[in-house]
């Protein structure tokens, strides 16, 4: 029955977790792979502000009925109050359609299958290079993927006018996949003046802009990582937005995201409520509890959510702190190369320039790993092996 049934490749990312696993390597093996924050003592942590939701929510103990197909109330109203502000008037109006979503991937799959369903034309084009479930899941509704340019590895930089140039080539209705902030893979974001030329292209192209924000509060701060999100509200854009509470909440396993469409009305709003329910119905009728529970209790705890917002600072801060470090470490060691580009780059990830090549020898030679794109979980990085990193990376590029 299965013959013609051809093997999955595995994931690049994950199948490099089954690899670090098995290295034999126990005295020092660096995993710089996989996008999950770790402490300072290389484990992933349970927020504060998590411990103590739980702790309400299992006193007492309650039953395990079926959320709605939206999720919670109260989880759609915190992801609504951190993407568009607490005094955003298209949520007071009515006009944002927000559900809670199986992780962030879960809400691309719903917003993909959604768009092709209604504008079965457009075609999607994500960031060169991008996330690569991002190709998976909009290929895997049925759409068709191209690319626009992004990474400058000349400037390690944006190629802004190429990007520019390609969004003015697109049709009406194709979709442009965008990073608010702290761009997976490599770290390199648009600044303020940058997205207002891209959004008014996607404006007077009519171009419809979903944007994928998995890391807010890495990169700046809470609000100025949603900026684009909010500036593109501001412009009357419609709008479809992706978030994930997996990082900035340390809540991975418990697959927390959301999708948010923003409609011209309160009307079309409710339209697209309805739509996007419909669709969640046919994939997994509705989401998982005890996620929506946490966010529910933590975003809308007034001294909860101050705790929150502190202990994802912490984290970006620790991050800041290890760029800066790899920086300096590499620096004295190649005093003839330039490694700013470490603290430039926002958020988890950086894009170091090494070769496919170069990132095996890491693996063969030091037992460090990351992806053979060159792309770098900073996260993994601590006070005691960053040193051993740094002289890892300086090898390989002697």
């Amino acid at each position: 029955m299965f013959n013609h049934v051809s093997p999955y490749a595995g994931d690049p990312i994950l199948g490099l977790m089954d690899k670090f696993a098995k290295d034999p390597r126990t005295d020092i093996k660096v995993n710089l792979g996989v996008g999950v924050y770790y402490t300072e003592d290389g484990q992933l942590p349970v927020l504060e502000c998590v411990k103590s939701a739980e702790q309400t929510i299992a006193n007492p103990p309650r039953p395990r009925g079926y959320l709605p197909m939206s999720g919670l109330p109260g989880y759609r109203k915190a992801c609504q109050d951190l993407l568009f502000g607490k005094d955003s008037q298209a949520v007071s109006e009515g006009r944002v359609a927000t559900i809670a979503t199986l992780g962030g991937s879960g809400a691309l799959k719903v917003g993909a299958d959604f768009i092709h369903q209604w504008f079965p034309t457009a075609k999607c084009y994500v960031s060169k290079p991008t996330w690569g479930n991002h190709i998976s899941i909009f290929e895997g509704a049925g759409m068709e993927v191209g690319e626009y340019p992004y990474y400058d590895a000349a400037t390690i930089g944006v190629k802004f006018e190429e990007m520019c140039q390609f969004f003015e080539g697109l049709n009406e209705h194709d979709v442009v996949l965008l990073h608010p902030c702290c761009h997976n893979p490599t770290g390199v974001d648009l600044s303020r003046e940058q997205w207002d030329i891209v959004l008014q292209i996607v404006k007077d192209k009519k171009l419809i802009p979903f944007m994928d924000i998995a890391y807010q509060g890495f990169g700046a701060d809470m609000d100025g990582d949603a900026y684009a999100i909010r500036k593109a509200v501001e412009m009357g854009l419609t709008v479809f937005v992706s978030n994930s509470f997996s990082k900035n909440l340390s809540l991975y396993g418990e697959r927390v995201g959301g999708l948010s469409v923003v409609a011209e009305t309160k009307e079309l709003a409710d339209v697209v409520f309805g739509q996007l329910q419909f669709t969640v119905r046919r994939i997994y009728s509705s989401p998982p509890a005890h996620g929506n529970f946490v966010v529910d209790t933590v975003m809308n705890d007034d001294a909860l959510f101050a705790q929150w917002v502190g202990e994802v600072y912490e984290m970006r801060d620790r991050i800041r702190l290890m760029r800066q470090k790899l920086q300096d470490s590499l620096t004295a060691k190649l005093p003839e190369r330039d490694f700013s580009y470490f603290t430039k780059q926002q958020g988890m990830f950086s894009f170091t320039g090494l070769s496919a090549e170069q990132v095996a020898r890491l693996q063969e030679e030091f037992a460090v790993y990351m992806v053979s794109n060159g792309r770098m979980c900073v996260a993994g990085l601590n006070n005691g092996n960053v040193e051993y990193v740094a002289n890892a990376i300086a090898q390989v590029l002697q």
